[in-house]
């Protein structure tokens, strides 16, 4: 999640949901932005879509209905398309409006089990971008280290805290990821520098560089992985997602299926 547009939210949610499938791991990717890039990027067409975040969030389709599982190897979508720019219309008056996306995905979580699930947000803290925090435990932060980095940060994190305190929902900002680093120039050093004396370790240590595959492999409908898998940006995706498994813990890093026991722990599902 940013509210600010072009940092790499959807870059992040792809291809660092793509690096967590790659190293086994069952991942869910929820597009709840009516631009439908997240979608875009891995090849749906969008257009053609009878069922999606839209349906779901209005009632039209179950969660089940409207996933679309085996993407990619491990890699399951929620896409999304321009018929959700009408959603925040359509639910103003509805009952937990804030939370009728955890709701529509609680009983399919429960019988499909994910390893991690991440909602790419739209550039806005509006209703959509609160239905996903209110679904979310965790809150990563894609932050471009240009000189308007830290514009607007403040208001993020109060939304945060005003879903945990308010509607007491135990999300938080646990993780920020530096993006569009350009190794040639001292302000991206600098930028770095500052947001890590700010968010201490909270700031993610892999850096997501600038890096032409990472934007041209949306154009052809495939994650880095697939499009360019010796780049910068896959290196940098795959130093992330190891990351991401050494904070989550020892047994999501080996890969333990006693995460999939009987009872079992519930699914990291974070916002990006």
């Amino acid at each position: 999640m940013n509210q600010k547009g072009g940092v790499g939210k959807t870059t992040c949610a792809v291809n660092l949901g793509a690096a967590l499938a790659l190293k086994g791991k069952r991942v869910l990717l929820v597009d709840m932005d009516p631009q439908a890039n997240l979608s875009l990027h891995v090849n749906i067409e969008v257009q053609r879509l009878e069922r999606s975040v839209y349906t779901v969030l209005t009632g039209r389709s179950s969660a089940r209905d409207a996933i679309l599982l085996d993407v990619r190897p491990g890699l399951a979508i929620l896409p999304s398309n321009i018929d959700l720019a009408g959603a925040e219309v359509e639910l103003v008056n509805a009952v937990g409006r804030e939370t009728i996306l955890r709701t529509a995905l609680a009983p399919f979580l429960q019988e499909e089990k994910f390893d991690f699930v991440f909602f790419d947000c739209p550039p806005s803290l509006g209703l959509l971008s609160l239905n996903a925090l209110t679904a979310a435990r965790e809150v990563y932060i894609p932050l471009q280290t240009e000189f308007f980095a830290l514009q607007g940060m403040s208001r993020l994190i109060e939304v945060v805290d005003l879903i945990r305190d308010r509607l007491g929902h135990p999300v938080e900002v646990t993780g920020i990821i530096p993006t569009l680093y350009d190794i040639r120039t001292r302000l991206s050093r600098e930028v770095v520098s500052e947001i890590r004396s700010h968010f201490g370790p909270k700031v993610f240590r892999t850096i997501i560089h600038s890096n032409v595959k990472l934007a041209e492999s949306p154009s052809h409908g495939k994650t880095i992985f697939e499009y360019a898998p010796d780049s910068r940006g896959a290196r940098d995706f795959t130093g992330l997602a190891r990351e991401v498994l050494k904070r989550q813990g020892p047994g999501l890093e080996r890969g333990e299926e006693a995460l999939r026991a009987a009872e079992p722990v519930p699914p990291r599902e974070n916002v990006v």
